[in-house]
């Protein structure tokens, strides 16, 4: 029976999307999110956008996961990386108030092709990560719900989210992901005060839960994501698209409320991780399969509909980036609805495809993505923040660092790397690696830097 609901409830959320998506489609609705009539989205509609394309899949199963492993370091550690809200905003009212439409405007303006280049590369990888990601987990359950292969239920998911999302663009993916926010929290809240109320949960030990693996190695992952919450949400250009649409003001609002209500949810959804060690469950298939023996059936469903609703909203808007990176920025298709439809049936197929790879470490894209990321943080600080010039080669330094550090912390296995890095738990590694990067960002960076 359980199957049934699930696959019920998921056709009327898809239902829902369709409704909710515009009736016409036009080009800058497409790409600038613009609404029928030419007006810009308002405060509530980017804030659940902001927050439903940022509590996706991957990340509620990263902090349920981490909370399991490392008790409530773990989960406040990914929950730190929500702080991107705030420095987001903070980096976005500065690209705003010195003119720039968006962060490769300034970078095109400090650094030529070559700085708007490397940056692209990285939100590329990016957007196709945060793809193959939502898709990943949408086989997971369905592998651990129906007891085999999720490759179909990928492939269906993947069509249904690629159906809407290519009709409206980026003016779909907003008014879908109020829609699809609005029931999320419905759900979810409804699966989470079940979780409080039931007599085996105790918030005390909740609170100063050690995981299963110990708390210590959740600290040291609190003090990665210190390093790079400066710089993790200029390269996530779903987020950085939204600080464009709306007035300075408005923007600027939509960040902080966005910041404590997925601050609040990433939290929330790690408490059923942190339950799962205290109650000395075992690890089975990313949590689903714990989950499934743990909660009664209602519950469980709810924890897979808001998953599969937090997949499918990450994928439109992810989808709507990558046409406005290809067609915009890179000029590589057409400015008409047709050349951005092309786009998103090349991000959504090269996803798909992904998923056949194997890898289903989820919080290892979050890590590699993040370090590479860095790069930006001493430009931005030093450049942008401190308004001081910066040669292309300290750019160039900068981005070469940041670039084998991710490279590093991907292969370490390698005979190579592993040769190079201290012995120790991979988010140790993890945190000399991000030190090593900034330093050699900061001191090409520093060393260029000259008075405008």
């Amino acid at each position: 029976m359980q199957p049934i609901i699930l696959v019920g409830i998921f056709a009327a959320i898809v239902l829902l999307s369709l409704l909710a998506a515009p009736r016409k489609a036009s080009v800058d609705g497409f790409f600038g999110g613009l609404g029928a009539h030419g007006a810009a989205p308002g405060l509530w509609t980017l804030v659940l956008s902001q927050v439903t394309t940022w509590i996706f899949a991957r990340s509620l199963m990263n902090a349920a996961i981490l909370g399991y492993y490392y008790g409530i370091a773990g989960t406040l550690a990914y929950a730190a990386y929500y702080g991107s809200f705030l420095t987001g905003a903070f980096v976005v009212a500065h690209l705003r108030a010195g003119g720039a439409r968006s962060v490769q405007d300034w970078l095109g303006a400090q650094f030529g092709k070559a700085g708007t280049g490397c940056y692209n590369l990285v939100i590329a990888l990016r957007l196709l990560s945060e793809v193959f990601a939502n898709l990943l987990v949408v086989g997971l359950i369905a592998a651990a719900v129906w007891e085999g292969s999720g490759t179909w239920a990928v492939v269906l998911v993947a069509l249904l989210g690629l159906a809407y999302s290519a009709w409206g663009g980026l003016s779909a993916a907003l008014r879908t992901d109020v829609a699809q926010m609005l029931v999320f929290l419905c759900v979810f809240g409804v699966a989470f005060v079940a979780l409080i109320a039931s007599p085996a949960f105790d918030l005390g030990a909740v609170l100063t839960a050690p995981g299963t693996a110990g708390s210590y190695n959740g600290w040291v992952l609190l003090a990665v994501a210190a390093l790079q919450v400066f710089s993790y949400p200029v390269h996530d250009p779903v987020m950085m698209d939204r600080g464009f649409l709306a007035d300075p003001e408005t923007t600027k609002r939509s960040f902080l409320h966005a910041f404590w209500v997925s601050t609040l949810c990433i939290i929330g959804f790690g408490f059923f991780g942190i339950q799962a060690s205290l109650i000395g469950a075992t690890y089975e298939n990313q949590l689903i399969g714990t989950w499934s023996g743990m909660f009664p059936m209602w519950i469980f469903a709810a924890l897979m509909v808001s998953l599969l609703v937090s997949a499918l909203s990450t994928l439109d808007s992810a989808l709507a980036s990558a046409a406005r990176l290809v067609v915009e920025e890179l000029k590589l298709a057409p400015r008409t609805l047709n050349g951005g439809r092309l786009v998103m049936v090349i991000f959504m197929g090269a996803g798909a495809l992904l998923t056949l790879w194997g890898n289903a470490t989820l919080f290892d894209a979050v890590a590699v993505s993040g370090t590479a990321s860095m790069f930006l943080t001493p430009v931005l600080l030093v450049g942008l923040i401190m308004g001081r010039g910066v040669p292309i080669w300290s750019y160039a330094v900068s981005f070469g660092a940041a670039m084998l550090g991710a490279l590093v912390y991907f292969g370490r296995d390698w005979a190579t790397f592993a040769a190079l890095l201290p012995e120790g738990h991979k988010y140790e590694q993890l945190l000399v690696i991000c030190v090593c990067v900034l330093v050699a960002g900061f001191a090409a960076v520093l060393a260029g830097a000259r008075r405008r």
